[in-house]
């Protein structure tokens, strides 16, 4: 399978690395969002390689017990190992020297920028909006796609 390059380039032959904010994980991994279940199936087919960090995780797992959420112990903790087990941890949580990157207006999404640049993702999947208005200042690096979009480009590659 060959992915859709970022400008100038030429298409992928390897796995797609891949970063998901924590609102994408909760639809792949607890709501079970059908739209959205493609993703969590290139990923699980090892197509795609999903990447996560200490600081993401636990946002994940804080998340999961929000009251809003109505979710019971069990049901997070099976969410949680659920991702935990198919996501890749960086060697090293950040590089000697990291590349600058946009402050993301949310200082919780920073960390998701970060985790994208220091891995060399070729895509971040959020439906942040401000995470998402930050792709056209990361020219050159990874995308930042909503979900509906990564969907596209699976579909089209």
């Amino acid at each position: 399978m060959s992915i859709a390059p970022l400008p100038g380039q030429a298409p992928l032959d390897r796995p797609l690395r891949v970063v998901f904010d924590t609102n994408v994980l909760l639809s792949m991994f607890v709501f079970a969002d059908s739209r959205f279940a493609l993703l969590r199936a290139e990923v699980d087919a090892g197509r795609w390689l999903a990447y996560t960090r200490s600081d993401c995780l636990e946002e994940f797992r804080r998340v999961l017990d929000y009251a809003m959420f109505k979710l019971e112990a069990d049901r997070q903790a099976s969410a949680y190992a659920a991702y935990a087990a198919i996501a890749r941890q960086p060697e090293h949580e950040t590089p000697p020297e990291p590349a600058p990157l946009p402050r993301c207006k949310d200082k919780d999404d920073q960390k998701f920028l970060e985790l994208a640049r220091d891995i060399g993702a070729d895509w971040l999947v959020s439906s942040d909006k401000a995470l998402l208005k930050l792709n056209r200042k990361l020219t050159g690096r990874y995308r930042i796609l909503k979900p509906e979009q990564a969907l596209k480009e699976l579909q089209s590659g």
